[in-house]
């Protein structure tokens, strides 16, 4: 059962922040025989760890638009909530990308500082296919990156056995984890293929795990070196992602995924029960969390979890996640809620309260979170999945400090001088750099100023 306390008597370990990926000693040994074998390490780690280790990585566009094709046919409802997710994030992104501006402007007489936002010339996002094939995580990892106006979008995404291999697979006993079928053709989850031709995708590898990461920030005879890689996944790929951060750039070391509620007497106790258990299913180490003033909101609550967890498939997880890592937070007041919130800075911020001043005060003083879902019908799966907004945010407290996944990721802001020979603007500054070159004892800083106003 979820536990209950005060916010007086909740330890300070829970708002410090929790395991993100660490350096691991495997990981290491893995990205050094990608970097220095390319290909050849990528089947080696293949056959090691995955159900199929393909004789070739990419799989065929014409594989990618037949999964689309088949998903369609086969369950419309799906392709359609893609097709949706994928135009509500791209909408989305598109009026992000308009914020980054560019611009010149005159300081001084005769100097024009600007600057410019240039996106990347090719990304490379990951999406895991283990217990939960991620099929959205394709919609929030490419869009962002279409929208930016990256040239060339690849993916990595784990393996699975090609239909026309399957007999070969079974007669051979292959096609487990560690077990894996060699040689067959290169496929992977169909909903993921299918997403990542909705999204358009210019290259899909059947290659995942650690080794993965490293062919996209090493590149290898197959797979090309990328600017950027973005996505979630397990802590080996955590791990490699931290490993390779400065080789490219990296969207962020996710940690445990994490809700806090913000809910006063007005909060549907069921909705935010199901909210709760939503977070609660992704991983075992998951932390749902409730902040209220209302301890009668929080028995019901409580209550409620109880009631619906009994209704879930993934109620195992949800179960450990809930007794291991839930708290329900009885605060003496809202103001000490967003107390709460801000040093928490959780992943998912909701504020399930009414429409009106209290709320509206309660949003703006909020300011460490991923994500702000803000009214009772501001549900947190919507983030995670249909209202444009990218579900890759900051965890483990990281909110402090960044925001989510989005086009920024995919642009570089660089900035611009245009100085005008014998201008006033131009000559000052000719005369301060000379000096503060003289002051750091860098004479040739100071000889390059002053030789242009000579």
């Amino acid at each position: 059962m979820i536990k209950i306390e005060k916010y007086s008597e909740v330890s300070e370990d829970f708002f410090k922040g929790r395991a993100f990926g660490d350096s691991n000693e495997v990981v290491k040994a893995v990205l050094d025989e990608v970097q220095k074998k390319g290909d050849a390490a990528l089947r080696v780690y293949g056959t090691k760890f995955d159900v199929s280790a393909p004789a070739t990585f990419e799989i065929p566009q014409e594989e990618l638009k037949s999964a689309a094709e088949k998903l369609r046919a086969k369950n419309p409802d799906v392709y359609n909530a893609i097709m949706y997710s994928h135009d509500m994030a791209l909408r989305f992104a598109k009026e992000q990308r308009k914020s980054f501006k560019d611009f010149e402007i005159e300081l001084e007489p005769g100097v024009f500082t600007g600057q410019k936002t240039i996106p990347v010339e090719r990304a490379g996002c990951y999406v895991p296919a283990g217990r939960f094939p991620l099929v959205s995580t394709v919609v929030m990892a490419v869009t962002p990156a279409k929208a930016a106006g990256v040239e060339e979008i690849i993916m990595c995404t784990p393996p699975r056995i090609h239909p026309d291999d399957r007999a070969a697979a079974d007669k051979a006993g292959k096609g487990s984890s560690g077990n894996a079928f060699t040689g067959g053709k290169p496929y992977a989850d169909e909903g993921i293929m299918a997403a990542a031709y909705i999204c358009g995708v210019d290259h899909v590898y059947a290659v995942g795990g650690s080794q993965a990461i490293g062919a996209m920030a090493y590149g290898t005879e197959t797979i090309p070196k990328v600017d950027v890689i973005v996505g979630p996944g397990n802590k080996f790929v955590a791990s490699a992602k931290k490993e390779v951060y400065g080789t490219v750039g990296i969207d962020m070391i996710a940690g445990p995924t994490e809700v806090l509620v913000i809910a006063d007497d007005s909060a549907n106790p069921a909705w935010v029960a199901a909210d709760l258990l939503a977070q609660a299913e992704h991983d075992v180490v998951a932390q749902p969390v409730l902040v209220t003033p209302s301890e009668k909101l929080a028995n019901k609550v409580s209550a409620e979890i109880e009631k619906q967890i009994e209704t879930l498939t993934t109620k195992d997880t949800a179960r450990q996640s809930v007794d291991n890592y839930g708290k329900i937070i009885i605060v003496e007041s809202l103001d000490q809620a967003v107390e709460a919130a801000n040093r928490k800075a959780p992943e998912h911020l909701e504020l399930a309260m009414e429409d009106g001043k209290v709320r509206d005060k309660i949003a703006k003083a909020v300011r460490n979170y991923g994500s702000l879902f803000i009214g009772h019908c501001s549900a947190e799966v919507f983030g995670d999945y249909s209202a444009g907004l990218n579900h890759t945010l900051p965890t483990s407290g990281s909110a402090r400090f960044t925001g989510g996944l989005s086009v920024r990721m995919f642009l570089k802001t660089v900035t611009t001088l245009r100085a005008v020979e014998g201008s006033s603007g131009m000559t000052k500054s000719a005369v301060a750099a000379g000096y503060l070159g003289d002051a750091e004892g860098l004479a040739g800083h100071a000889a390059a100023a002053r030789i242009r106003i000579k």
